[in-house]
């Protein structure tokens, strides 16, 4: 069924939903590679697909959401490093961005949905 093609060309197949879900979260990556590309994929992927697909919709957001809740607590590290403590906070950070990313794209890959344990909702 799902190589069927869908009554409605707006809507996204289970394989693609499941794709961008998977990539919105793991758009962190980006972060990496430029400057701001980890808040720029989910956001891209939220723009486009959040009318084809709510769980696509959902998935973006939480990932969206989570990317700004780190970039907001790593600039407060980069101003706490000044004072020592900011450094280790920012690598306690860094992992926690990792690991939560990781479960989240396991999650979306798997067709659940999944809440970061904490996340400031700024997109509602």
């Amino acid at each position: 069924m799902e190589n069927q093609p869908l009554d409605n060309p707006q809507q996204l197949s289970e394989r693609d939903e499941r794709m961008f879900a998977t990539f919105a979260h793991l758009g962190m990556i980006a972060g990496f590679v430029f400057p701001l590309g980890n808040i720029i994929v989910p956001l891209v992927i939220w723009l486009t697909q959040r009318d084809k697909s709510d769980f696509v919709d959902a998935h973006a957001k939480e990932a969206l959401n989570w990317q700004l809740t780190v970039t907001i607590l790593a600039f407060g590290g980069i101003i706490l490093s000044m004072l020592i403590i900011g450094i280790p906070l920012l690598i306690m950070l860094g992992l926690a961005c990792l690991v939560f990313s990781i479960l989240a794209a396991i999650k979306a890959n798997e067709g659940s949905m999944y809440a970061y344990p904490f996340n400031f909702r700024i997109i509602k």
